[in-house]
């Protein structure tokens, strides 16, 4: 099970590798074979087609990006010092993994069942950790909201809008340079610091 699991993980990596370096569109399945040198049943027994392990990759992402939130959250923090590191580390998996561009991988893949399915439930756990780090904030009484969960629900919204704004000012085919990424990141701490003070008891 241990050495199914490393096998699995080994063929993650390296999707992950030239789905960032060539695309997803001009990777085959043949070619992560070949630069794992494994054969192609032994690929396909861990992912029977390119759509499972397009969602494998982003099953690997989500875990690593949620690992590292949880890692990174401390409760003794203000409100607004935990979102402040929150955002650290959403931007450092934007920066790493944008050149993934998975919807544009397959065509018609976001409206694909499995893949709106796992997407839906990745985005929930999010919203639900998010909603966590409110509702530990009313606990220590700085903030006061009926519902945390529409205040993480608007939060991350509002944070999703700024990144789209950075990549629309970039262009959706150029990964946003360290001055681009800086001015998104100032204006999304900027945007955590209002809610902050908005939310104040």
């Amino acid at each position: 099970m241990i050495v199914a699991d490393k096998k699995r993980e080994q063929i993650i990596d390296g999707a992950i590798k030239r789905f960032i370096h060539f695309g997803i569109n001009k990777t085959t399945m043949n070619d992560i074979a070949e630069d794992l040198s494994v054969s192609k049943p032994s690929l396909y027994y861990y992912f029977p087609d390119k759509k499972s392990l397009i969602i494998g990759v982003i099953e690997k992402v989500f875990t690593d990006y949620f690992a590292l939130l949880k890692k990174k959250y401390n409760p003794n923090q203000s409100l607004e010092q935990i979102l402040f590191n929150t955002i650290d580390v959403r931007n450092t998996f934007f920066q790493k993994y944008y050149m993934l561009k998975i919807s544009e991988g397959i065509p018609d893949l976001l409206n694909d069942e499995a893949m709106k399915s796992k997407l839906t439930t990745l985005k929930s756990q999010e919203k639900a950790f998010y909603a966590e780090i409110f509702s530990q904030a009313q606990t220590k009484g700085e903030i006061k909201h009926e519902s945390m969960t529409h205040i993480a629900e608007l939060y991350l919204e509002s944070l999703m809008g700024l990144t789209t704004m950075c990549i629309m000012e970039t262009g959706k085919d150029i990964s946003p340079d360290k001055k681009a990424l800086n001015k998104m990141t100032q204006k999304q701490k900027d945007l955590s610091t209002i809610f902050a003070k908005g939310l104040k008891c």
